[in-house]
């Protein structure tokens, strides 16, 4: 129950900074995209139970870049948001790169941290060619089924493209990545899709009040 309690802070904690990142411009936003797409590769090594479920530590920086990409979508426009997921996957590649070649480094004697590196980065490609593989794939799904539900709206029912689109999307997202990142590893994969799937609905239940709440957040730009 202490996890869960955690996770619930921690989910608020991630979309008050992209509220945040909001009010201060579009370029704030592709910052807090890159910086939680970079995190997350690095949180979802973190095993845990959230609610009675297992999961992983990426769930709620997941959340962030999707209410960022929502935001951009909904304010700025689908080339504006995409441009936005590009940047986090460039990132993501640097990061994987540069994960690699610290550990080619031999350590001096006084080195306290190699042997902590090569175990979460020792596990870094094929975590990151999974979860790139997941991210380009969902995240632009996440903005064509919102704008295409948009299309048929317009502007009403705001909650209904954010939770739709992200409902869909993620499912996409946590069956690519858990299967490419896990086969082998771990044998209840399907179990664990639907796991953090699942934590991952509950998720996007909670940006809907964030996503309302941007209305009052706006930029300067947007004013």
């Amino acid at each position: 129950m202490e996890n869960s309690l955690w996770f619930i802070v921690w989910v608020i904690v991630c979309l008050a900074f992209v509220l945040a990142a909001f009010r201060m411009g579009k370029s704030w936003l592709f910052g807090i995209v890159v910086a939680n797409a970079i995190l997350a590769n690095i949180f979802v090594l973190k095993g845990m139970y959230l609610f009675g479920l297992a999961a992983t530590g990426g769930n709620a920086v997941y959340a962030a870049i999707f209410l960022a990409t929502d935001l951009l979508a909904e304010h700025y426009g689908p080339k504006v948001a995409r441009q936005a997921v590009f940047m986090g996957f460039f990132a993501s590649i640097f990061f994987l790169v540069g994960t690699q070649f610290i550990l080619k480094f031999q350590p001096a004697d006084f080195d306290i941290a190699h042997q902590s590196f090569a175990l979460i980065f020792g596990f870094t490609p094929r975590i990151i060619i999974a979860s790139m593989a997941a991210y380009l794939t969902s995240q632009n799904l996440d903005i064509w089924i919102f704008h295409r539900i948009r299309a048929k709206t317009g502007e009403r029912f705001l909650w209904l493209r954010n939770n739709g689109s992200t409902i869909v999307s993620q499912l996409i997202d946590s069956t690519i990545f858990t299967f490419l990142a896990f086969w082998g590893v771990y044998e209840e994969l399907i179990q664990l899709t639907i796991a953090t799937w699942a934590i991952k609905v509950v998720v996007a239940a909670c940006d809907t009040p964030f996503i309302y709440l941007a209305s009052y957040f706006k930029p300067e730009e947007l004013e």
